[in-house]
């Protein structure tokens, strides 16, 4: 069984530098794949027929590789890609020659991928998989991208901007290094009318804790893209059929779920997140959060 100090979780969680946002991942993203038996790292896009993580997840891909005109690319910078999974996904349905996953988290880029993906095939042919659909995989952080200015066509930062800190820096190396006219999609959970810490203390209650990333401002994140002279094609709000919807799948499953979750953590673990769960479908059901996926162009 894994087990988390509460004062080292705490502690990540309120800090939230990337050190601790390595930590915090490396002890709780298993619950994700033991629930759901994937490896992808998204609340999902719960829309349509959608009705199980895996479906929605592998939806809300398919809506921003959509948006991200991955058909006319020819190199993706992944930023922030986790196990690798999105890109995987991107390579079988675009035919991209050129992918490439950067990642702070080490452990996810090699060791723990690996062993993840072991139980569908083991790490040499997924390794071959990965070079024969051009992807290749860079420990590096978001805030000093190791490209070349003006090399690249697309970047997406798929629910992983949030831990970007500060989001601006991250807005200015993706404006350096994309070509021009090309092309940044970020799709990512937002706080709205939250602009204060008094705000978000009283409205958000454990979210406070168990959010774990930055409580980025739907209007911080807009503007900054503009100022760093990009220009906002379209965003799309999908907050309701992203928190409501996950939280209901949770509640409606909890028997089954929670037997496998505590299977490899703590009872008390299970109970934070059924509770972090629903708080969020109350908090997005009053409007005070969402989930924005944005695609902005290079001037």
């Amino acid at each position: 069984m894994l087990t988390i100090n509460p004062i080292d979780a705490t502690l990540w969680m309120l800090r939230r530098n990337e050190i601790d946002v390595i930590k915090l991942y490396d002890s709780l993203s298993p619950i994700m794949q033991v629930a759901t038996g994937a490896t992808m790292l998204n609340f999902g896009y719960w829309q349509g027929d959608v009705n199980s993580p895996v479906k929605a997840q592998s939806n809300l891909c398919n809506l921003v590789g959509n948006l991200a005109d991955l058909r006319s690319s020819r190199t993706l910078i992944d930023v922030g890609s986790g196990y690798g999974a999105p890109a995987l996904e991107w390579s079988r349905e675009y035919r991209l020659g050129n992918i490439v996953c950067v990642n702070i988290n080490s452990h996810q880029l090699a060791n723990e991928f690996k062993l993840a993906l072991n139980k569908i095939e083991n790490a040499q042919a997924f390794h071959t998989r990965c070079l024969r659909a051009g992807i290749t995989y860079i420990n590096s952080t978001s805030l000093c991208l190791p490209f070349a200015t003006g090399t690249v066509d697309r970047i997406i930062a798929l629910e992983s901007a949030q831990h970007f800190k500060p989001f601006d820096s991250f807005v200015a190396e993706s404006y350096r290094i994309l070509k021009p006219k090309g092309i940044l999609v970020v799709a990512m959970p937002v706080t709205v009318s939250l602009d204060n810490v008094l705000k978000k203390l009283f409205k958000l209650g454990i979210l406070n804790l168990t959010w774990s990333s930055e409580h980025y401002e739907l209007e911080y994140v807009k503007s900054a893209i503009r100022r760093l002279r990009f220009k906002i094609t379209n965003e799309t709000m999908i907050g309701t059929q992203v928190y409501e919807p996950l939280a209901l799948y949770y509640i409606q499953n909890r028997k089954d779920l929670r037997q496998k979750i505590t299977t490899h953590y703590p009872s008390y673990i299970e109970k934070i997140l059924c509770k972090s769960l629903v708080k969020m479908m109350t908090v997005s059901k009053k409007g005070l959060i969402d989930y924005i996926v944005l695609k902005a162009e290079k001037l």
